[in-house]
């Protein structure tokens, strides 16, 4: 990887503060031939960071996943079919990194909150940015290994979080990798990993 460069910001100013929060900052970066460009403004996606948890399941030789409705990816589909009602996505654990709270302690609460498994040993698997033209938000991807005898919990999520609780047989979701049939880019990151893992 290359060494980094001279970057200098401008300005930089909260234009909208919600649930998600858009960021504008005016910008200079040093360029490949050594001088600076011009100032530019851009417009940054607030998401901060957030920690998930591929689990497998020693006991059925499954991954624990979690299936739950989200609005982004029914608009997303709505692109190629203008007729569908499908925004259920099929996906690790996950959750946003809470203020105070490291990767870690979010991928233990979270995977309680969801699935109900209590899990220890936490092996990371990578950090990554989810979509760095448009956000700065970064993924801490995690795995661990659990039993039934780890399900202390009854998972489905808090609050107003409807989440169904899936346990994918390995083969199954190595199936569905070599068929190019995933749609969540940290499952197939992990998937890929997993595969690694187990040889």
């Amino acid at each position: 990887m290359p060494a980094p460069r001279r970057v200098e910001i401008r300005k930089q100013n909260r234009l909208f503060n919600d649930f998600f929060k858009i960021d504008e900052v005016v910008v200079a970066h040093e360029r490949q031939d050594g001088t600076m460009s011009p100032d530019r403004r851009r417009l940054v996606f607030e998401r901060g960071d957030a920690a998930a948890v591929l689990l497998l399941n020693l006991d059925n030789k499954s991954v624990v996943l979690v299936d739950q409705f989200k609005v982004p990816t029914l608009i997303g589909r709505l692109r190629d079919d203008r007729t569908t009602t499908n925004g259920w996505i099929t996906e690790p654990v996950a959750g946003m990194v809470e203020p105070n709270e490291t990767p870690e302690a979010t991928a233990i609460r979270e995977t309680m909150e969801e699935t109900g498994y209590q899990i220890r040993d936490l092996k990371l698997i990578s950090m990554f940015f989810s979509s760095p033209g448009g956000t700065s938000e970064r993924i801490f991807l995690y795995f661990a290994e659990v039993r039934e005898a780890d399900r202390v919990g009854k998972g489905g999520g808090i609050d107003d979080e409807d989440v169904s609780v899936l346990q994918m047989p390995v083969a199954e979701l190595f199936d569905r990798l070599a068929k190019g049939a995933i749609d969540d880019p940290k499952l197939t990151i992990a998937a890929y990993w997993l595969r690694n893992y187990l040889k």
